[in-house]
């Protein structure tokens, strides 16, 4: 277990990629924005970027919806 910031609040998460929590989280790794350590992340290499220890981490899904 690593420790990371996810979103703000302090989380003990599994080693792995960013995809790896992503999906670990119930979110869709296509419909995802990730910041990591205050640089945007390309969606197209979210399976390649190792977590590391005390990584900050914003992540943003979207939603579809409307009238």
């Amino acid at each position: 277990m690593i420790s990371i910031i996810l979103n703000g609040e302090p989380r003990q998460v599994r080693g792995g990629s960013i995809a790896d929590l992503v999906a670990s989280l119930g979110l869709d790794v296509k419909k995802v924005a990730v910041e990591r350590n205050r640089d945007i992340v390309p969606r197209s290499i979210l399976g390649d970027v190792a977590l590391a220890e005390n990584d900050v981490l914003e992540i943003v899904h979207f939603v579809g919806g409307g009238c």
